[in-house]
């Protein structure tokens, strides 16, 4: 059961404000001080490419983020709501879309920041799934 549920309308002011929650809710769980900042940025990445993501294709749902805390770790998900769309890229509008590349590159630099990091594809959208260690208090 998520410790925090955020649910957002798709606009990209409200990227700070999950990203500012999420490091909260980190510091809460035990999550090292210094990996706050990856925390910060990951989640940014994430939901910037959800709120794209949805702009793009006109879904008026809102981007949903789970914070948890588990035993020994933390975990965050950030979950679209557009369907069939492949990890990394934004759905095929028929142009060429430079959100595309942004969602790619936005998947590289979470990669980069988040040891524990999986994308998953639902019939109902994405979710982009993050995990940190948590030390003893």
């Amino acid at each position: 059961m998520p410790t925090v549920e955020l649910l957002f309308s798709a606009q990209p002011e409200h990227v700070r404000t999950a990203r500012l929650v999420a490091a909260a809710v980190a510091r809460r769980a035990g999550v090292d001080e210094a990996a706050l900042d990856e925390v910060r940025l990951a989640v940014g990445e994430a939901c910037s490419r959800a709120v794209g993501l949805h702009r793009i294709s006109g879904v008026e749902d809102p981007v949903r983020v789970r914070l948890t805390e588990e035993e020994k770790k933390f975990s965050i998900e950030v979950a679209d709501e557009v369907p069939g769309t492949p990890s990394g890229s934004a759905p095929d509008t028929g142009a060429d879309e430079p959100a595309d590349d942004e969602g790619e590159m936005g998947l590289a630099v979470i990669s980069g920041l988040v040891d524990d990091f999986e994308v998953i594809d639902g019939d109902k959208g994405g979710i982009i799934r993050m995990s940190w260690p948590t030390v003893s208090v």
